[in-house]
């Protein structure tokens, strides 16, 4: 498994490769990370609207929790068909497309007359997620200097996360003042910009030779591919079985006042920056550690929520700390490249997939626990629990990669 270095080149970037300056590559990469504060913008702000939405399509604050669940289910559905069918297309042409798609699903949201509609739309919308997110990190991969594919990935992710700090309170503030369709025009006028800033800053890169949708899903053939979507799907669902309850637990547990909830979303945001950033640098120097060190570090700090609840300057900080736990992105999404042999294009969008399959683990799994009358902190334990079970798909997985080397090794004598 350790013959897969953060650093090596994976079959599809080099073939599509174009020489391009460091001034080119970082103009690439900011382009790229705007679409990604468009869709991370897009993706969280609702959280914070469901009120306003459930008042004015009439229905309950639960059914309309309902568009998340719609939008995540687009997510999961969208990247694998969408990698598969466009796996000929040209990179820029194929970015521009699935950015451009988005924006018009956010701006048909805002004009949504129901909950059915808003449903369908917010679906509708989900669709092109994961795709981008993983042709824009083989993109910038593929751009990237010699080292720092990690790095470049976790600056496209930089968009995402820090959607999280700053493009979702701005939305926010929008919905609350001009109402929630206001927040989804500005996602949509966001992604707009950044559909003319990726054709105009990313090369004009063509797809390896012989990409084809029948390639692509050769992916699903390999093992590792399983083992790496399994530990995203699995030990990253802790941190979404703390946060999708973290402000009943804090205000309940912690007494917290409702005035400092933003102050805390806030210091989760700056977590999921901070551990992004270093997130990525950690993976370029050592993949497999990286993943497996975050894991444990993982189970440790979700752990400790359970304790830290009871107190809102312990808790501020733990939530902080829950926040850098998006650390593993980067990483598991270098060792999909890595593993997808010449199926790049599906297994990246999987990763995707994989992330949102863990939000809906995590989220339910805390909610039955909260549910049996564990309490609003068994959240915490049911999160420690999840990243040991990614951690025993982690020692699986290098156990296999051990297991096939040997043999390999036989059959070469």
């Amino acid at each position: 498994m350790n013959a897969s270095p953060s650093d090596a080149t994976p079959p599809d970037a080099a073939s599509i490769t174009p020489a391009v300056s460091s001034t080119a590559f970082l103009r690439a990469v900011l382009a790229l990370g705007i679409g990604g504060f468009a869709i991370g913008t897009g993706e969280f702000v609702i959280m914070g609207l469901l009120p306003e939405v459930a008042r004015d399509i009439g229905v309950s604050i639960p059914e309309a929790g309902h568009v998340i669940s719609a939008y995540a289910l687009g997510v999961v559905v969208g990247a694998p068909v969408l990698a598969v069918l466009t796996a000929g297309w040209r990179r820029r042409m194929l970015l521009v497309s699935l950015m451009a798609l988005f924006a018009i699903g956010n701006f048909a949201s805002a004009m949504a007359p129901g909950y059915l509609s808003l449903n369908l739309l917010r679906f509708a919308t989900g669709l092109p997620h994961g795709t981008y997110f993983g042709l824009a990190a083989l993109v910038a991969a593929a751009l990237a200097p010699p080292g720092r594919r990690a790095r470049a990935v976790g600056l496209v992710m930089l968009g995402l996360t820090g959607a999280t700090l700053v493009g979702v309170p701005i939305a926010a503030w929008l919905g609350q003042h001009w109402g929630w369709r206001a927040a989804f025009v500005f996602v949509g006028v966001i992604a707009l910009v950044a559909m003319a800033m990726i054709r105009r800053d990313v090369p004009d890169m063509a797809p390896s030779a012989g990409a084809s949708p029948w390639r692509e899903l050769g992916a699903l053939a390999r093992k590792q591919v399983w083992f790496t979507l399994g530990i995203a799907a699995i030990g990253f669902g802790g941190m979404f079985a703390v946060f999708s309850y973290v402000k009943p637990t804090l205000v309940e547990v912690a007494g917290l006042p409702l005035s400092g909830v933003p102050v805390v979303l806030a210091l989760f945001g700056l977590g999921m920056v901070t551990g992004n950033l270093v997130g990525a640098r950690l993976a370029d120097r050592s993949l497999m550690k990286t993943i497996g060190g975050v894991l444990a570090w993982s189970a440790v700090v979700l752990a400790m929520f359970t304790f830290a609840a009871h107190n809102v300057v312990a808790a501020s900080i733990n939530i902080f700390l829950v926040g850098t736990l998006v650390a593993i992105g980067p990483a598991l999404q270098i060792r999909l490249m890595d593993v997808a042999g010449d199926a790049q294009a599906l297994a990246a969008a999987l990763n995707h997939s994989a992330f949102n399959m863990a939000n809906a683990l995590g989220a339910w799994l805390g909610g039955m626990a909260i549910g049996a009358g564990l309490g609003w902190t068994s959240t915490g334990w049911v999160g420690a629990l999840l990243s040991l079970a990614g951690m025993g798909v982690f020692g699986w997985a290098l156990a296999s990669a051990r297991a096939e080397a040997r043999r390999v090794a036989v059959v070469a004598c």
